[in-house]
Parts: C-alpha cells; sequence; structure tokens
C-alpha cells in the first residue's frame, strides 16, 4: 500500500457510472486520488472523494491542464453503440490525450479494448474501426503501456447473464442463435478492475486479452440459467441468419437489448478467451452471481459471496 503523503493519482477517462467504472472506483479509491472525466455526475464519485471534472471528452482540446499532477492513466470510455459522427468525436478527443499524455511525462497509460473480432465488423462499423485507431495510437505513443481486452464481462446491471436472466424468466421460450456451440467465458467485472489495478501499478508492455475462469458453450450457460429460474429450458433456434436478422431488426428499432455486431461476433466463436492467471485468489465464476441474481428478481436474500 501507499501512504496517503505518497498516493499516486490516477486519471479516469470516463465511464464511471458504468459496469467497468463502478468496479474501478471500488477497487482503485482506497489508496489512489482520482480525477475523472465525463459529462454527468456520479454520486458513486462523490462518495468515493474523486475529483470530477464535468466536460464532454470529444470537446476537450488541451489535456495538460487535466493531466497535471497526474501518474497513471487508466482510460475506460467508449460507447456500445452510436453513429460514425459521434465515434469519431470520442476517438479524437482521446488521441488527444493520448498525444498530451506522451509528452506529459505520464508514467503509465492502461487502456481498456475489446477482443478480436470478425474481419467484417473489425473495419465495418464505427465502434469497432475507430477503437482499433485508438489502440494503434496508444501503441505508439510512447508512454510504457497496456491494453488490457477482456471478453464478456458480468455484474450488477450488466448486459450480459442480468439480461440473459431476466429475459429467461419473462418470456416462454428464449430464442437461440444457431446451435449454441460457440463459446464464452465471462469475467467477473470486480476481477476486471483487480487487473486493471495489477496492470497500472505493473511495467509490462503489450496487449492482454482476458477471460473468466470457465469456458462455456453459450447453450451451457443459457441452460444453467434455466435451472437457476428453475425453468425447464424452451428455445426458439434461429438458424445463424434468422439470428442477425431479428438483431438487425431490434436495432433498427431502436432497442439497445442487443446489436447485430454483438450477435455476430457471438456466432464467430471468438469469445471463450482463456482465463487471467495473475491473481492472488481465484475469478469468480458465474454459478453465484446466478444465484444471486435469481433471489433478486424473486425478492429474496441475496446467498453471502464467498470472495
Amino acid at each position: 500500500m501507499t501512504s496517503s503523503a505518497e498516493r499516486p493519482r490516477l486519471l479516469l477517462v470516463g465511464g464511471a457510472g458504468g459496469l467497468v467504472g463502478r468496479a474501478v472506483l471500488k477497487e482503485f479509491s482506497p489508496d489512489w486520488q482520482i480525477r475523472s472525466l465525463h459529462r454527468h455526475a456520479v454520486p458513486a464519485e462523490n462518495d468515493r472523494g474523486v475529483e470530477w471534472v464535468p466536460i464532454d471528452l470529444a470537446e476537450v482540446r488541451d489535456w495538460r491542464p487535466h493531466l497535471e499532477c497526474v501518474d497513471t492513466v487508466v482510460n475506460l470510455a467508449w460507447y456500445r453503440w452510436g453513429s460514425e459522427r459521434r465515434f469519431r468525436g470520442l476517438y479524437e478527443g482521446l488521441r488527444r490525450m493520448v498525444e498530451a499524455a506522451s509528452a506529459s511525462g505520464i508514467r503509465r497509460l492502461v487502456h481498456v479494448s475489446v477482443p478480436d473480432a470478425p474481419a467484417g465488423l473489425e473495419t465495418g462499423i464505427p465502434y469497432l474501426s475507430y477503437k482499433r485507431k485508438l489502440d494503434r495510437d496508444v501503441v505508439r505513443c510512447g508512454v510504457p503501456y497496456r491494453i488490457v481486452r477482456p471478453t464478456m464481462l458480468f455484474g450488477e446491471r450488466d448486459v450480459l447473464l442480468t439480461v440473459l436472466v431476466r429475459g429467461i424468466d419473462r418470456y416462454p421460450f428464449f430464442p437461440m442463435f444457431g446451435e449454441g456451440r460457440y463459446h464464452v467465458s465471462p469475467v467477473a467485472v470486480e476481477d476486471l478492475a483487480h487487473v486493471l489495478r495489477r496492470e497500472a501499478e505493473g511495467t509490462e508492455v503489450g496487449t492482454l486479452d482476458i477471460g473468466g475462469p470457465v469456458r462455456y458453450e453459450f447453450r451451457e450457460l443459457t441452460d444453467m440459467i434455466f435451472s437457476a429460474l428453475g425453468k425447464r429450458a424452451r428455445y426458439w433456434r434461429l438458424s445463424e441468419a434468422g439470428s442477425l436478422r431479428l438483431a438487425a431488426l431490434l436495432q433498427a428499432l431502436g432497442s439497445s437489448l442487443l446489436y447485430r455486431y454483438e450477435v455476430e461476433w457471438l456466432l464467430s466463436d471468438r469469445l471463450g478467451l482463456p482465463a487471467y492467471s495473475g491473481l492472488e485468489r481465484p475469478m469468480r465464476r458465474v454459478e453465484p452471481f446466478l444465484t444471486a441474481e435469481v433471489a433478486r428478481r424473486r425478492g429474496a436474500p441475496a446467498p453471502r459471496s464467498k470472495g
């Protein structure tokens, strides 16, 4: 641990109110100082003594005042979906941040990215094409860096297991994309936050892909959710092409439940990454989280966590 007089300053660039940001605040705030840049106030930041700078990252032209006294930058900022213009603006703001970090003598830059996707997605959607441009900027900036690329994340109010539990509980059938034999290795968001802390305090340079402790077939995971809910597994089977059409229709209707690119990525069987092996404790499995999430939906006390 670092004494209060020697506490380094972490610049948390956006995303503090999201799934990863909430976990990062909890992980870092006991012995790091945090400066967080984003547009809207987040109660958890105020509770943890975070210095909040109300600003749109796309509009930051001069990053020097925000990087003053900063030791380490951890970038979480990105959108799940949006227009080409929206991603271009965020990318340009973050590119200026990376350039300023290089000029200001930042000790460490940790950037959260995403795993490899099918080639058509890598260049065909702004979400990924601008993400990869930023990844390359980080590599070239000259600051000791770590690009951390987790697979699917789970945690309270996530868009993976929480959504699956809600959907399977609510409807008589669950849509199964293809045969469901592609793989996922979900990572607990608390584990990702701990990895980010280790990498922020470490010295290794390069890209780090992270999966959770168990590699499931997607069908195995949904069967597990049916079982946790006390229901018999009942599926509405869709071809891969039909799965993509359904996701595209939902997206066109304005739904954020899932996007077409997410289904295509899932079907490509690229999301079952190997587990991270550097933690001092075992990584969290999905089963206790599912039990707790089902208990919350049933209004019962959630079982006490062991880790």
